[in-house]
Order: C-alpha cells, then sequence, then structure tokens
C-alpha cells in the first residue's frame, strides 16, 4: 500500500510552467488579438473607390507595434524563470 502511493506521487505529472508563466502568456496573446483587431477594417465597399483610411495612425504604427508588444510578452512569459 506504501509502495502504491510512491509511485503515484513519482508519475504525477508536472506542468512544464508555473501558474504565472501561463498568465503572461494568456496576457500576451491577448495582447497580440488586440493588435489584429486594431488593424482590421478599413477597406472599401466598393472596388473602384480607394479609401485612405488604410493608411492612418492606428492601422500602420498603433497596431504592428501592439503586435510586437504582444509578442514580446508572450516571449518573456517562456523564459521567465521558475522558483
Amino acid at each position: 500500500m506504501k509502495n502504491d502511493n510512491n509511485k503515484e506521487q513519482q508519475q504525477k505529472q508536472e506542468f512544464l510552467f508555473d501558474g504565472i508563466n501561463y498568465k503572461i502568456l494568456l496576457i500576451g496573446i491577448a495582447v497580440i488579438t488586440l493588435g489584429f483587431i486594431l488593424m482590421s477594417g478599413g477597406g472599401s465597399d466598393n472596388p473602384n473607390v480607394f479609401n485612405e483610411d488604410i493608411f492612418n495612425f492606428r492601422r500602420i504604427r498603433l497596431a504592428p507595434t501592439t503586435v510586437l508588444i504582444g509578442f514580446g510578452i508572450t516571449i518573456y512569459s517562456i523564459f521567465k524563470k521558475t522558483k
């Protein structure tokens, strides 16, 4: 009976990261998603009409920067050492 408990404890799976790493990872994924949402839109309903909205600040500067920050957060969550 005692040996069975030892085997169960040794076979117990451990996660690759701690809980804080997964939380930071999810925050990074949410920031990346936000960046892609900011990047969307700006198209024209009529293909013969050019819409200048695709070149505004939000789509050219803010959204790609947000995506890169999200990737940075995600990479940080992977490399963060566990205690």
